[in-house]
């Protein structure tokens, strides 16, 4: 019985960690989608600030983001 209790605290503890380095492995995932998504954004920025037109920046940011975000402005839109 106590070999029972103690190979099914061994699973549980092996369980839990097999489950955190998921955990750390999808977050460092999500980091590094909020990073991409970030330097789209920047250039989308800088596209702007070079005096390109609305459109042609917009074009560029959906380009950068195909596959990271949701929505055609990657998964960030605000008023104009």
């Amino acid at each position: 019985m106590k070999k029972m209790l103690l190979a099914l605290v061994f699973i549980a503890q092996a369980a839990t960690i097999s489950i955190a380095a998921e955990t750390d492995k999808e977050t460092k995932e999500d980091i590094a989608r909020h990073r991409a998504i970030a330097a789209a954004h920047e250039n989308a920025a800088k596209c702007r600030e070079a005096d390109k037109g609305e459109e042609v920046c917009n074009k560029a940011l959906q380009t950068a983001c195909k596959g990271l975000a949701i929505g055609k402005f990657c998964g960030m839109k605000h008023e104009h």
